[in-house]
């Protein structure tokens, strides 16, 4: 049975893009089947307990007013996110989560944050970030969520909805599981090692181009899935 039949997925909306200062708003942890059906979905609206910048609002809609009257308390909410992972995790089931080091990440400070146990080594993790740019490395283009669904025929009507984007995300992983079999028929633990080497080389490339073109003193992080 491929890694792919059973998938974890994990989304956040927040305050910000700085994984150090942002703070959760909205979050979906689910469980998919082998046809990409939700078996089981938690969603979760929280107050950050600051105000959420116009720009993050225009992004997922939620307002601040929104947050405080029906968001539950942060820690709460913090500690509920990290839960349903770590159950996850305890049965060996992977977790989709595009572009995982903003999450995880995110979701690591947070918890530490709030004096929460965060998740330790957390894995395996399915990247269809990582893995889109490993497997097709010269597709021209944007390698947003929203891309990557309408490349793998994969329907995402609500972008920036937490549950909307976890889900697309599980499912563009499922499809380039099949479309890409030669390169992902493995195991989710060896794929999850090889995401990491992946997210290395893919970082020194792009640190290495924009330096050329742009910032001599640019530098990308390459760690995954937590930074």
């Amino acid at each position: 049975m491929g890694w792919h039949h059973e998938l974890g997925v994990f989304d956040l909306e927040t305050t910000g893009i700085d994984v150090e200062t942002a703070r959760i708003v909205t979050a979906h942890v689910g469980l998919l089947n082998e046809q990409g059906e939700v078996v089981h979905g938690r969603y979760w609206l929280l107050d950050p307990g600051m105000e959420i910048p116009a720009e993050a609002t225009a992004v997922h809609g939620i307002t601040t007013q929104l947050a405080r009257e029906k968001g539950m308390a942060a820690p709460a909410g913090v500690a509920a996110i990290v839960d349903q992972l770590r159950r996850l995790f305890a049965r060996g089931v992977p977790v989709v989560a595009y572009n995982a080091p903003y999450d995880f990440t995110l979701l690591d400070r947070e918890a530490k944050r709030h004096g929460i146990e965060p998740l330790d080594s957390p894995g395996p993790i399915i990247d269809p970030l990582v893995i889109d740019r490993a497997v097709d490395k010269f597709r021209p283009g944007k390698r947003t969520l929203t891309v990557a669904a309408g490349h793998y025929g994969v329907s995402l009507i609500d972008a920036h909805d937490a549950g909307a984007d976890a889900i697309a995300a599980g499912r563009v992983a499922q499809a380039m599981a099949q479309r890409h079999a030669e390169h992902l028929a493995i195991e989710a633990a060896e794929l999850h090692l090889k995401q990491i080497d992946w997210c290395r080389e893919q970082a020194a490339d792009f640190q290495e181009y924009m330096r050329r073109v742009r910032d001599p003193e640019f530098t990308a992080s390459g760690d995954w899935p937590l930074r």
